[in-house]
This record gives C-alpha cells, structure tokens and sequence, in this order.
C-alpha cells in the first residue's frame, strides 16, 4: 500500500480538525456550510470552506478513506501543488455544479407560486425568515415543494465533490484498475466503476429518488466529477501531465 502523500495528509488533518470544531463549536456550520446563493446566510468563502466540513462521522470517515486511497496516488503523479490544484478545483466545480441545479429548481417553484398570484418579495422575505407557507404545497405538489424548500434552506457539506474529481481522474488514468462498488461484492474496472457511480447520482439528482441513501448532494457529485474528467483530459490532451508544477 502506498505511503500517504503530503497534501493528503495535510487535507486529512485539516479536515478532521474541522470535524472536531464543529462538534464543540456547532455554530460554525452556519459561517462554513454551504448556502444557496439567495438565502441571506450565504458568505462568499462557502464554496471553499463547505469542502472541510462533514455531517457525521461515517460522512467524514468514507470521504478520507477515499481520498487517502485515491489521492496519493494521483498527487505521487502529479506532484504536490498540481494535486492541490486539482482537489480544490473540482471541489469548487461541484459547488458550483450543486448552485446551478438548486437555483433552476428553486426558481421553477417560485415562478410556478408567481403564475399563481403569489407575491415574489413577500415569498423570499417569508423563506428569509426560515419559514414557508404550507398552502405553497398545494400549487407545487409535494414533490416540487420539496425540492423548492431543500433548495433554499438546505446546506451543503463535505469533500465528496473533491472526491469523485479524485475518482474520474484515477478511472480515466487507470482504466483497468480493479474497485469494489459497495453494493456489488465484486471487483469492477474503474472505467466502468465510476460511470456507473456518477450515473446513480445523476439519476437520483434528476428524479429525487436516492438508491444511496437521503440528504446526499447528488449534483455536488456530478460536478466534481465533470470537473475532474475535463481537468485531467485537458491536461492530457496538452501534456500537462509531464510537468508537476514542482
């Protein structure tokens, strides 16, 4: 097994020490966490900060299983400051990624309200407030409430972004590395393992029906992962993988 690299490490220890901090201090998630970009909570530095931050324990051992697995091997290749590079780069892409599809299913639910005489102004002051109208339901259906609601008041947190930029960008370099899907209890090649993993988060993205389980970003995956693969074929594609910025 290969020795843990330095900006792993460093990632490693940064990470759990902001798990730790939030668990003494649980206010900081509110400074930290990831907010939609209309909610009055939003801080410029979140799509940053919210990649250090974990729900639990499970969320935060997973995710540096994984990029201890995967990330010293990349940053063994690439060298220290192309890996960082890459890292914080997919975990802002899947930030990014993760704004664009709440603010297309936050402003389908409130033009559909607006079309039903609902006042936009007084909406946004009634959510600011952290409160909603249940009669909104009514209009929406349940499931465009849902989704209209979890868009605007929901955070996100985690490296899992990163991560899956971490994951496209080994599948692509190891294509015939062998991996174990958790749900499938034998080995699968990488460059079947990751599309099919990057699927599964795409199809819960899009019908918010989760075969991984609830509260997950599924678009956050999604954009880590388009982030990583275009990254890594770009660099590819221009040599850019002989030279590791060191």
């Amino acid at each position: 097994m290969m020795n843990i690299t330095p900006v792993v490490k460093q990632l490693l220890i940064i990470n759990i020490i902001f798990f730790i901090g939030t668990q003494f201090v649980p206010i900081a998630e509110t400074y930290f966490a990831l907010y939609y970009v209309e909610n009055p909570a939003f801080k410029a530095w979140q799509p940053f900060t919210h990649m250090f931050m974990h729900g639990n324990l499970m969320h935060i051992a997973f995710n540096m299983f994984a990029l201890y697995s995967f990330g010293s091997n990349l940053e063994y290749i690439w060298g220290s400051k192309k890996f960082l590079f890459f890292y914080l780069s997919c975990g802002l892409g899947a930030a990014l990624i993760h704004t664009a599809a709440n603010y297309y299913q936050f402003h389908q639910g409130l033009n559909v309200l607006i079309d039903n005489g609902y006042n936009k102004t007084e909406i946004l002051k009634i959510l600011a407030e952290g409160k909603y109208d249940q009669q909104w339901m009514q209009v929406l259906g349940q499931s465009d409430f849902s989704h209209f609601i979890q868009s605007y008041m929901v955070t996100a947190v985690g490296a899992s972004g990163a991560i899956y930029g971490l994951l496209a960008a080994f599948a692509f370099m190891f294509p015939n590395a062998e991996l174990l899907l958790f749900f499938i209890p034998v080995p699968v090649k990488a460059k079947y393992f990751v599309p099919i993993l990057v699927l599964l988060d795409l199809f819960s993205g899009i019908t918010g029906s989760s075969v991984m389980g609830g509260g997950i970003a599924h678009f956050a995956h999604v954009g880590g992962a388009l982030f990583g693969i275009l990254m890594v074929w770009y660099w590819k594609r221009n040599q850019f993988n002989k030279n590791r910025w060191n």
